[in-house]
């Protein structure tokens, strides 16, 4: 692919398990003129071997010598992208087959956005549904940076969504300076806010993607040191001048985190109950196989 309009990034650690399922999601697209570029970070598990089962011409795949954090390996796949216009995919996340039609008709229609997410479904590790058309409340359509975020910091969470949700420009990536390392849990919407310092914000009616709740990922592991993270950079963005957050939104946000956090944990619970059962289902029929 010369001129892609759309670069499709994917960060991948560890990632056998799902990662032939995500991949197929993106080259299944309505929308034909992009890239899928996978980056490695020096997988030990069977992520190369999958990696090299896809013969597709849209696929490029970059593979770390050595194991990077997180967020340098997020920008490491966002660098290696060609297009204007960039989405990065977690590697256990799904697409809906006209995400990237969609998005990419919003985004290109009106220069003055910086950021278009949708509603995702958010699903178990088995893909099945566990809850459909999440997020955006009160932010579906066109809205003002500044009004998006006062409402994040009402929201006492994420209500823009993971990154599987999101297509955004690549020269405001690069202006902003891409994922900050300094958060580890909401790293994805510290880059959401810094973004919409370039632009306005665009939310969808459609569920644009699919968000995997499964044990050991790095939502998962959203303790209470995740939640005060989350906290400080609520905290910080309320405090930036140019947002000019009333003190009655910080009040507000405050009063909501808890609540917020308490319903993704539920997701995640519900998840690992799920997956536990799935667990013994498989044991059991390995030991007692049909005759």
């Amino acid at each position: 692919m010369k001129n892609p309009e759309v670069s499709v990034c994917v960060p991948a650690y560890q990632a056998e398990r799902y990662l032939a399922g995500t991949l197929r999601s993106v080259l299944a697209q309505s929308f034909r003129n992009f890239e899928l570029v996978v980056v490695d970070n020096a997988s030990t598990d069977r992520t190369a071997e999958i990696l090299r089962q896809f013969d597709d011409p849209r696929l490029r795949v970059v593979r770390n010598r050595a194991v990077l954090p997180v967020a340098d390996n997020w920008n490491r796949a966002v660098a290696e992208s060609r297009a204007p216009l960039v989405k990065l995919l977690c590697a256990d996340d799904l697409l809906h087959p006209r995400c990237l039609e969609w998005q990419h008709a919003v985004l290109t229609r009106d220069p003055g956005l910086a950021l278009v997410c949708g509603r995702r479904t958010m699903v178990n590790e088995e893909s099945h549904p566990m809850s459909r058309n999440r997020g955006l409340r009160g932010l579906l359509g066109r809205h003002a940076s500044e009004d998006v975020v006062r409402r994040v910091v009402r929201h006492g969470g994420n209500p823009l969504g993971e990154p599987a949700a999101a297509l955004f420009r690549r020269l405001d990536f690069d202006a902003v300076g891409g994922f900050d390392g300094r958060w580890k849990f909401p790293m994805d919407l510290a880059l959401w806010v810094r973004l919409l310092e370039r632009g306005d914000f665009y939310g969808m009616r459609q569920s644009v993607a699919a968000f995997r709740i499964s044990r050991g990922s790095l939502s998962d592991a959203l303790d209470d040191t995740g939640y005060a993270e989350q906290r400080r950079l609520t905290g910080e963005i309320a405090g930036t001048p140019e947002w000019r957050v009333r003190k009655r939104d910080r009040l507000v946000g405050a009063a909501k985190a808890p609540s917020a956090r308490l319903r993704r944990q539920a997701l995640f619970v519900v998840a690992r109950a799920q997956g536990r059962r799935t667990d013994r289902d498989v044991t059991a029929t390995a030991d007692h196989p049909e005759e």
